[in-house]
């Protein structure tokens, strides 16, 4: 299992829009994986592994049945909108985030010419000793949190633009069999499009399909990378790979748990952006089956991932989604099990060959 690339790309900095370190990192990964990668306009990382019949050499491809795997790169974050007169660093956010979950939170603000600067999140206000029993009942808007970075104010404002990327700021932690990270969301799909694909190659086991990894953009802010991305590739099947919530924790009925973690990769069936091909969910879980690999099935509410975005590219394509049930999510402890993700590398490897 390896988790040191899991924790090295959890730890990378990337939110919407500002994924180039990630690509970075991705393209050193997947050096002689694909037979072409490009970037495209957007900065979407395209990958293409040609046909392989029968483990031999790569074939044209052409004809070839077109299979994507849309794996998001960025993480909720911020962006500096502001920097005052004291120092202190105003944010807008890119991405989701619960208010409550950004209380007295270290963070990162990636600047241009001076590097990664540590800063202190914090919202306005009094502090437990001095503030009243309304006052700790209130939860902050937004625009209400601020970035200490310890700097006088003069310093700061020399140092940090309006722009700049802000990212929470904690690390890559195993814990019994389960991982724990800030960017779990999506770094586990990063990581399941290089050791699905390693593992495909290492199985010697080749395949008629022609595989393309999209490592895409800005999904957080609307699926935007994977849109344009699956436009240009016009799959015939689109898988997009992502995390989905694990709430077997106390406080979540079971029947809104979506997932349990330990039970296997997720099969991705609906949420609020797509639902998914039931023949195809059906292809999955017989190659799971004849695997020994475990599964379940998964509906989000609310909520959307890049699979959307590759079902409805041009013509459209025959999509489902491959998922990691993942605890808090959106948060710097979101947590999945080992096992799962695991699950979802075999299932990729194992699927991928017996498609014609």
């Amino acid at each position: 299992m390896n988790t040191d690339l899991l924790k090295r790309l959890c730890e990378t900095p990337g939110i919407p829009g500002r994924e180039e370190r990630v690509r970075a990192l991705i393209e050193q990964e997947i050096a002689g994986l694909f037979d072409e990668t490009r970037t495209d306009p957007m900065g979407s990382l395209i990958c293409t592994r040609r046909p392989r019949p029968g483990g031999g050499p790569a074939s044209s491809g052409e004809g070839a049945t077109r299979v994507l795997l849309l794996c998001h790169m960025d993480e909720i974050g911020f962006y500096v909108k502001h920097v005052d007169e004291k120092g202190f660093v105003r944010v807008n956010p890119a991405g989701g985030f619960d208010m409550r979950n950004l209380f007295s939170r270290r963070v990162r603000v990636s600047t241009a010419d001076h590097g990664d600067l540590p800063g202190v999140m914090n919202p306005a206000g009094k502090p437990v000793h001095i503030a009243s029993e309304e006052d700790r009942k209130k939860i902050p808007e937004i625009s209400e949190f601020f970035v200490d970075l310890g700097l006088p104010g003069e310093r700061a404002r020399e140092m940090v633009r309006v722009g700049d990327m802000v990212t929470l700021d904690e690390p890559f932690v195993v814990m019994g069999d389960k991982a724990v990270s800030k960017a779990l969301d999506n770094r586990v799909a990063c990581w399941l499009g290089i050791e699905a694909v390693r593992a495909l190659e290492g199985s010697g086991a080749g395949h008629s399909c022609e595989v393309t990894v999209a490592f895409t953009v800005q999904e957080e802010v609307g699926l935007r990378g994977a849109r344009t991305a699956s436009f240009g590739v016009e799959p015939d099947i689109a898988i997009g790979l992502d995390v989905t919530l694990a709430c077997d924790t106390p406080g979540a009925p079971a029947e809104e748990a979506v997932t349990v973690q330990g039970a296997g990769a997720g099969l991705h069936m609906m949420d609020a952006s797509f639902i998914a091909d039931h023949r195809l969910i059906e292809e999955l879980e017989a190659v799971a089956g004849k695997n020994g690999i475990a599964v379940q099935r998964t509906i989000l509410p609310r909520g959307g991932q890049d699979g959307a975005a590759g079902q409805q590219a041009r013509a459209g394509a025959r999509a489902a989604g491959v998922v990691v049930g993942t605890r808090y999510i959106h948060t710097v402890t979101e947590t999945i099990d080992l096992r799962d993700l695991a699950a979802a590398r075999d299932l990729l490897a194992a699927w991928l060959p017996t498609v014609g």
